[in-house]
């Protein structure tokens, strides 16, 4: 009898919390959540007051990894919102995004008929061996482009690309079977790398909206749940990614509404895991109308050798000088062009020289930090731009969001 009363207010004491992390019936309220879980100050909430956005580094629990968190008031509806962002997902609608798709719940060769691979990846797979590879795949995988390509073939690279296509399409539909348990491990390095071990230390990192996530993710309903790939212009190679991300609602009139997860489930260079977490948190009698919520954790496996602090020095502060100017022209402006462009400006700085060889590797690392914060900012100025166009022209029953 004595357990179960101890269980019993265990369980009243988890739901209390949970009831509070998830009410904020006051800015008070949300701001002392924010300092309990993002790690958010009076100096930021008071850079807030001044219509600008607060970014935060956030400690890890890996010398390779990188978090940050950002936090910004912004004018628009939840609904308007969530529509902009399912609509941007798959859109190529910057420069960096050199190709993008999305594979259906039934993976098939017709969701990546558009992803090439880069012809210096191509060479390298000729090369490639279980932990010696400038390309991540599992063992499997490299042992069958060792085994089914003919290198001497006059359209070998055909070839390759479309077994590579292939085992994409096989490995997303073992994962949408077995969920994390499908996920790969890198083989590229001596050191075997699991990405679900990887995924699941990020889930697990302790923030603001993935605590909401874990307190009452059962209980959210899902408005989208996509596997989206895509091929990003970096600093020295494209990177190939797969993401999966799950859109949830929440229907109530105060606290988080919308929460969107998106968890790397590939990248063929730079990156061992990404986990990016957002949330349109709305506030009852604030006359911002609502805030959104970045959290971001990636690591990376070019963060270590003699260089290491010098590297993540550098990746640090450009990830935060990155997110704040993201989020200082989302919040300044209305159109979705001036988000790109400043996102464009971010990610053009480049070293020269020595800087260059020594830095170059890591710079990708920014651009996947930000690219979920820079969809949700899009699609910000999008939904924004529509109820300005509505004001202007009221008589208007439709506005495009293109």
């Amino acid at each position: 009898m004595l357990t179960r009363i101890q269980c019993l207010f265990c369980t009243f004491l988890i739901c209390i919390a949970a009831t509070t992390a998830l009410g904020q019936a006051s800015v008070a309220e949300f701001q002392q959540l924010l300092r309990e879980k993002g790690a958010f100050d009076d100096t930021d909430f008071a850079t807030l007051k001044q219509d600008q956005p607060a970014v935060k580094l956030v400690s890890g629990s890996d010398k390779r990894e990188v978090a940050v968190s950002g936090l910004v008031n912004i004018h628009t509806s939840p609904d308007e919102f969530l529509k902009s962002y399912r609509e941007s997902m798959t859109k190529k609608n910057n420069s960096a995004i050199l190709e993008i798709g999305r594979i259906g719940n039934a993976p098939a060769l017709a969701d990546v008929q558009n992803l090439t691979l880069e012809s210096r990846d191509i060479e390298d797979l000729r090369e490639c061996v279980a932990g010696d590879c400038r390309v991540k795949l599992s063992a499997q995988m490299i042992e069958r482009f060792r085994k089914e390509i003919d290198w001497k073939a006059p359209d070998y690279q055909l070839r390759v690309t479309n077994l590579f296509r292939q085992m994409l399409v096989d490995y997303v539909r073992d994962y949408r079977t077995r969920g994390d348990a499908a996920l790969m491990e890198y083989n590229d390095k001596r050191d075997v790398i699991s990405l679900a071990s990887e995924q699941r230390a990020l889930a697990t990192a302790p923030g603001y909206v993935s605590d909401v996530l874990d307190a009452e993710r059962s209980h959210l309903q899902v408005v989208e749940d996509a596997i989206v790939w895509s091929k990003i212009k970096f600093g020295l190679k494209p990177v190939i990614a797969v993401n999966h991300i799950t859109i949830y609602r929440r229907d109530r009139e105060v606290g988080p509404q919308v929460l969107i997860a998106s968890k790397q489930i590939y990248a063929n260079h730079y990156f061992n895991g990404s986990l990016a977490l957002t949330a349109l948190v709305k506030i009852p009698n604030v006359g911002q109308g609502a805030y959104l919520v970045y959290e971001n954790r990636s690591r990376a496996d070019g963060l270590g050798g003699p260089f290491g602090k010098i590297k993540r020095r550098v990746v640090e502060k450009k990830a935060v000088e990155g997110l704040r100017a993201i989020l200082e022209h989302s919040r300044t402006s209305l159109d979705d062009r001036v988000v790109a462009a400043s996102t464009a400006e971010f990610s053009s700085h480049r070293s020269t020289g020595w800087g260059q060889r020594l830095f170059g590797g890591i710079r990708p690392l920014l651009w996947v930090l930000m690219l979920t914060a820079l969809i949700a900012l899009l699609a910000l100025g999008r939904s924004s731009t529509a109820r300005k166009n509505k004001a202007l022209k009221p008589e208007s029953a439709k506005v495009s969001l293109d």
